[in-house]
């Protein structure tokens, strides 16, 4: 049982959160990441080759949605010059994982949802059928993107979503290690 203490702490903590991770000071960080990838003319392509992950990951990393890892900083500050040292910092920094619900506006953004809604339920028994019943984690996941030309020559986007399998698992009481006297 929490006391009101313990609430009014938690809060305060969330409240100071808010402030260092705010939506203004993430968008003014997330100006200055591309703006020093601009700069730098380098794609996120290049980016994700010369730091060794995927670009889709290269991508996160401009929008603070991941983490940047101690032993990719130097790699990173190496091919986009214009960082500066405290946004290296900063990006190491656990972000502030967030969704603006105004980025549903954005018609690509939109299309890859609607996407998802469309074959989702298809892509569910798929998953189901070979691998049992679970999820595909949206956490230990690799995503990347290329560009390909279709058979009439088009111009096609191709996205890979490669997770891991999540398993649901049957809730015995005698494996809950957080039922009381097991702790």
């Amino acid at each position: 049982m929490y006391t009101g203490l313990a609430i009014a702490a938690f809060f305060g903590m969330v409240a100071v959160s808010a402030q260092v991770c705010g939506a203004g000071n993430k968008a003014a960080l997330v100006e200055r990441l591309l703006e020093a990838k601009t700069a730098s003319g380098k794609t996120f392509d290049d980016i994700a080759a010369a730091i060794g992950v995927t670009n889709a990951y290269a991508a996160q990393l401009f929008v603070n949605q991941a983490q940047l890892k101690p032993g990719t900083a130097e790699k990173l500050k190496a091919i986009v010059p214009a960082l500066s040292d405290v946004d290296i910092k900063t990006m190491q920094a656990i972000p502030m994982r967030s969704f603006d619900p105004l980025i549903m506006q954005e018609p690509l953004i939109y299309r890859l949802v609607e996407a998802m809604q469309h074959y989702g339920l298809g892509i569910k028994h798929l998953i189901n059928e070979k691998f049992g019943d679970g999820i595909l984690s949206a956490i230990d996941i690799y995503v990347s993107l290329d560009h390909i030309k279709g058979t009439l020559g088009e111009n096609r986007v191709v996205v890979t979503l490669n997770g891991k399998f999540l398993p649901h698992v049957e809730q015995l009481s005698a494996n809950n290690t957080a039922s009381v006297g097991q702790r």
